[in-house]
């Protein structure tokens, strides 16, 4: 008898339909799957073997055949094991295959019957809301799939329960949605570092207006200290935008633990020594890299001319684009990747080049190697370029009492408010026409403007920065008009060399 059942396969981070067809016919016992299944999906044979067995139900001595449909589209992961065991028990008429119709099915099968989480709960619920179908994932993936309205998502420990569910002998009730989670221990203060008034101004702009930032200063500075308070200062994610983050990390087998929307803004901090699939994504089994697991947020490169040259290129179209294309010979992908890039870096190997308390060792061609590994073009997309110097004990003793997160995160979500009444989007979004209209420049600024420019010797896209950058600073100070002063220091924050 053959019995049809539903379940779906990531392309990036979008679920697809796939049909699983299983077919019990009379013959030798035999168990293959076909339809471009992985080693995963091969060695779930054993698996729902094993599961149906030790959960007491019968499993046939006969010719066993499933079918992954669409054949050409190849299957990945252990998320087929619930699938196919409910079809194969459908196949023998221990269940009503038209209950397998209106439902979504996917989750890995423990050996005693248990259902375990797979990644891409919340991308699959959103194809079954698409499909006007129900999911029944196990527990902790009935979490995630709630989130998504107009899904009911029907929780299953085990085999039995979902055989138990199916068969109308005790249906399970669908799963509640929690709409917060706990995002772990609170964000660092702002106030926990002293001095460095301009490197905070500079964090404070770029946070508003979605700029990228480069922080330039000796060992000890703060560099490190400044970005890691940069997640308390950013306002939290709207319920869209939530969606966009969770979908992402669901995709990356990152949800499991978790209950409710990612609302707080990611922040990722990949060490420099971190692959160029593990940064922008891809891989053997495609997954998404730090660049989209930092979507909506903040992605910190600490060390940045350590990382490989070819990494570091890689982050040119995703810091331009907001996405990342990943083009295989099975397939191509696509993942959101609008993140918000803060750097740091030493100004030389050594460290200490323009340190007042201590002489650099390195010589000329050492520094000049050192900055060379930062291409022109990728340095022509970070709008934000600043120095932070090394402060003595006494310079940090007599530093007046610095502003905490809450007043600075304020200013913020001000600017960010006018920027998305006035345009629907962050300044630093802003291109083409809306750029020309949001940041109109009147004869005076514009002629500074054009004379900056010729002196810092700007490329067109460099001259678009500034003005999106001048867009923030003129919001941050409640101002409707882009004057000299903002432009002003616009083009302070991006000197002609690092």
């Amino acid at each position: 008898m053959l019995a049809t059942a539903r379940s779906a396969a990531l392309i990036g981070v979008d679920a697809v339909m796939v049909t699983v067809e299983v077919d019990v016919s009379p013959g030798l016992p035999a168990f293959a799957i076909v339809g471009l299944p992985d080693q995963a999906v091969s060695e779930a044979r054993e698996r729902v073997r094993a599961a149906i067995r030790n959960s007491g139900l019968p499993f046939p001595a006969a010719r066993i055949t499933v079918n992954l449909a669409p054949a050409d589209l190849r299957k990945e992961g252990p998320m087929y094991d619930l699938p196919i065991a409910l079809g194969l028990l459908a196949a023998q008429e221990l269940l009503p295959a038209s209950a397998l119709n209106s439902l979504l099915l996917a989750g890995e099968l423990a050996l005693d019957g248990s259902v375990r989480p797979v990644g891409g709960a919340v991308n699959l619920a959103l194809l079954a809301a698409q499909q006007g179908l129900g999911v029944l994932l196990g527990e902790a993936n009935a979490l995630e799939a709630a989130l998504i309205d107009g899904v009911k998502a029907y929780p299953a420990r085990d085999l039995r329960e979902a055989v138990a569910h199916l068969s109308g002998a005790a249906p399970l009730k669908p799963t509640e949605a929690l709409e917060q989670h706990d995002d772990g221990p609170p964000p660092l203060d702002l106030a926990d570092l002293k001095g460095q008034g301009q490197a905070r101004r500079a964090l404070e702009i770029a946070l508003a207006g979605g700029h990228n930032l480069l922080l330039v200063g000796s060992p000890g500075s703060g560099k490190t200290m400044l970005a890691r308070r940069a997640p308390g200062l950013l306002p939290q994610l709207t319920r869209a935008e939530a969606l966009e983050v969770t979908r992402i990390h669901s995709a990356a087998g990152l949800t499991h633990q978790r209950q409710g929307l990612i609302r707080t803004p990611p922040y990722r901090s990949p060490h420099h020594t971190v692959s160029d699939a593990g940064l922008i994504g891809g891989g053997s089994l495609p997954r998404p890299g730090e660049v989209s697991l930092a979507h909506r947020g903040v992605l910190f490169l600490d060390e940045f001319p350590e990382f490989s040259r070819k990494a570091l290129e890689t982050l040119r179209q995703p810091l331009e684009d907001g996405e990342v294309h990943i083009s295989r010979a099975r397939a191509s992908l696509r993942y959101p990747a609008r993140f918000q890039l803060i750097a740091a870096m030493n100004p030389c190997p050594c460290g200490h080049l323009g340190d007042p308390e201590k002489a650099c060792t390195c010589t000329p061609l050492a520094r000049n190697r050192y900055a060379s590994r930062l291409s022109g073009p990728l340095l022509d997309r970070i709008d934000v370029r600043v120095n932070v110097p090394r402060l003595t004990v006494e310079e940090l003793t007599r530093a007046a009492e610095p502003e905490g997160s809450a007043l600075v995160r304020a200013r913020i979500q001000a600017a960010r408010d006018l920027m998305l009444a006035r345009q629907g989007e962050r300044n630093s979004l802003l291109i083409g026409q809306a750029l020309r209209e949001h940041a109109r420049l009147s004869a005076g600024p514009a002629s500074f403007m054009a004379s900056a420019a010729r002196q810092l010797g700007l490329t067109g896209r460099g001259h678009d920065r500034v003005l999106r950058l001048a867009r923030t600073v003129a919001d941050l100070g409640g101002s409707h008009e882009i004057r000299e002063v903002h432009l002003a220091e616009a083009v302070a924050f991006r000197p002609r060399e690092v």
